[in-house]
């Protein structure tokens, strides 16, 4: 069954480039010379998108024109499509060679101690494309956050983007050496009684899912400072401010130099996953595939 086309309510584009410019100018002969017609061709020109719309756009004042209020909304809309209109084709012409700037979103802690310790080789791979990287946790906004590509964690459900799934996380309960040799060391689950517990912010039921993988009930919970970074938790651990749920991935360089002391040999799965997620809009650029592909690839190899 053939599906009914809508055809679009748009009056003509040089109507609408010779609008503009007479908006933004406030002058015929000013912008006849911008677009190189003549000023008789951009007063006729107006007038029929004048005309098609069934409104005035302009006034008359005196020696000058002016922008009626309905010129003066329609001037706003029309240059801020234009200017997207230029932006995108210019992104385009700047990326046809799998070149441009890629702007990366990522999450504090993860690009710090995962992303930039490996970029090095995508940029290898892909001298050509310049790479911008935001740090942002929060709720993913692609437009607001000016990104092409993001990495984050959760369960897959951007709206109006492509994630595809890179890897799961292993949480490691930490503590510094200080704890395990104090009054009460971690040396059973019930010691944990004993210590506050340090959370992250975005992460409020970690704790809860890791007491429940491991089928231990507590008979007690004292809760430590909520922060917003691992990285603040991670230093918080360091300090003995209590004790730490944290993503293994992220946490190995501190176990390694004895900075954090894992007190329990348990494997937990934490809940979610990190994906690499690109708007729709932006998905199938060169620069944005070419940082998809390598980050799937870079993730099997961790």
């Amino acid at each position: 069954m053939d599906v009914p086309t809508r055809r679009r309510l748009l009056p003509s584009l040089n109507a609408i480039r010779t609008f503009e410019a007479v908006a933004r100018h406030q002058s015929f002969t000013r912008a006849a010379a911008e677009l190189n017609v003549t000023q008789s061709a951009a007063s006729r020109l107006v007038r029929s998108l004048e005309a098609y719309l069934d409104l005035p756009l302009f006034v008359r004042v005196s020696r000058h024109i002016e922008l009626t209020d309905q010129g003066r909304f329609y001037a706003d809309l029309v240059r801020d499509a234009l200017d997207r209109i230029e932006a995108g084709t210019m992104e385009l012409i700047s990326t046809r060679d799998g070149g441009g700037t890629l702007s990366i979103g990522m999450l504090p802690t993860f690009g710090t101690r995962w992303l930039i310790p490996r970029l090095s080789a995508f940029q290898a791979l892909h001298p050509d494309i310049v790479l911008n990287l935001v740090s942002n946790d929060g709720p993913l906004d692609f437009a607001a956050q000016k990104i092409d590509v993001a990495v984050r964690f959760g369960h897959g459900g951007w709206p109006d983007a492509i994630a595809e799934p890179l890897m799961s996380e292993e949480v490691v309960v930490v503590c510094s050496p200080a704890i395990m040799a104090g009054r009460h060391p971690l040396s059973g689950f019930d010691a944990l009684e004993h210590h506050r517990l340090i959370r992250h912010a975005t992460r409020p039921d970690a704790w809860n899912h890791w007491f429940r993988s491991i089928d231990v009930t507590p008979a007690a919970l004292h809760w430590g400072p909520t922060l917003e970074h691992f990285y603040m938790v991670i230093q918080a651990a360091i300090a003995g401010l209590g004790v730490a749920l944290l993503p293994r991935l992220l946490v190995d360089d501190e176990i390694q130099r004895g900075a954090l002391v894992v007190p329990y040999n348990v494997r937990v799965t934490g809940p979610g996953a990190y994906y690499v997620v690109s708007p729709k809009a932006k998905a199938e650029l060169a620069r944005v595939r070419a940082f998809r592909r390598w980050i799937i690839e870079a993730s099997k190899a961790a």
